[in-house]
């Protein structure tokens, strides 16, 4: 069990870096060069957009959403080492469910068959294993409808059949929109290092308050009122009161993940759901709101309880943010030392 433990969050670290260990700490406006990668997805993008005329944010949202539930069922959908994109097309949806030639690759008899599989390169094959194609694919099949952004939000809908996976390919797009890039992996920690706090791993452990539950998070203590950052680049999916974590907020990353503030003793009065926040961005202080109805404070010590949890689709689930918050202090620390 441990040994999977630590895999796991060993390829979760990889997820939240984006797999190349790039850091960007400040007010994320700063031009980053991007990896051979994220050029290569950047051209792939703009030609398909160039056939679809769809945004190329909009078709780097797909990819990524994609990609998200890929590295989250690795199994169920195998994904090419050399692949650029992160497309999983099962063979009978790509064929046909009635094509007796389960992997046909002819754009004409797959139509027939009702398959979604196209031919995106112009090669006049519609390859499956092919990054062109696949992605294609889909984003053509999203836009049967239409290309409004209403028209493809449903599109998606009927291709996915989950809200969910609307929601944050829109999420996505808004992103890419906003900062014009693809790379944005950085993470800041969330308190500023030069504030006295302190913190260890707290996951698991039992909670009183509201019934019988474990802790999924780690709680970081500190004096009232210090500053509560944003730990990377990301979209605000939910602001407001909940009985157990009081004044709190939730960020949305390129990662598909979903990170928790609780506890706060108030937000950035400007900030609302839907706005796009930067690594470092001040969203919040720390308080000891919560276990009660709104606005009951007091109830502990001040401290931040921050949470991350990874959407697989259907679900959402916890896991363990203490390694990654240690990551992101060292690495933040690291940098900050290089600037003097």
């Amino acid at each position: 069990m441990q040994v999977l433990r630590t895999t796991a969050i060993v390829f979760l670290i990889a997820i939240c870096t984006g797999g190349y260990g790039l850091h960007a700490y400040g007010s994320g406006k700063e031009k980053i060069a991007e990896p051979d990668i994220f050029k290569q997805r950047r051209q792939l993008y703009e030609s398909i957009s160039l056939k679809t005329g769809m945004e190329w944010p909009y078709v780097a949202a797909v990819d990524q959403y994609e990609r998200t539930m890929s590295q989250a069922h690795p199994k169920s959908r195998p994904i090419p080492k050399d692949a650029i994109t992160g497309v999983f097309v099962s063979e009978q949806r790509w064929s046909g469910e009635l094509n007796p030639e389960g992997g046909d690759s002819n754009p004409a008899s797959i139509r027939f068959f009702h398959g979604i599989g196209r031919d995106g390169s112009g090669d006049g094959i519609a390859d499956r294993g092919q990054d062109e194609d696949l992605l294609y694919s889909v984003v053509a099949q999203a836009l049967l409808g239409g290309s409004s952004e209403d028209d493809f939000s449903i599109g998606l809908w009927e291709y996915y059949h989950n809200t969910r996976a609307v929601q944050r390919i829109m999420q996505f797009a808004k992103l890419y929109k906003s900062f014009d890039r693809l790379e944005l992996s950085g993470h800041t920690f969330p308190l500023p290092l030069k504030s006295n706090y302190s913190f260890r791993s707290t996951w698991g452990n039992s909670r009183g308050w509201g019934g019988k539950r474990i802790h999924e998070g780690t709680d970081i203590f500190a004096g009232h009122g210090v500053p509560v950052r944003s730990t990377s680049y990301g979209v605000i999916e939910m602001k407001g009161w909940n009985a157990y974590g009081g004044w709190r907020i939730g960020i949305r990353d390129l990662n598909n993940l979903y990170h928790y503030y609780a506890h706060l003793s108030g937000f950035d009065k400007k900030l609302k759901a839907g706005d796009i926040v930067r690594p470092g961005q001040v969203v919040g202080w720390v308080g000891s709101s919560g276990y009660g109805r709104p606005g009951t404070q007091g109830k502990f010590p001040p401290h931040l309880h921050y949470g991350i949890y990874r959407d697989r689709g259907l679900v959402e689930w916890a896991f363990d943010p203490y390694p990654l918050l240690r990551r992101w202090e060292r690495d933040e620390s690291k940098a900050l030392r290089s600037k003097r």
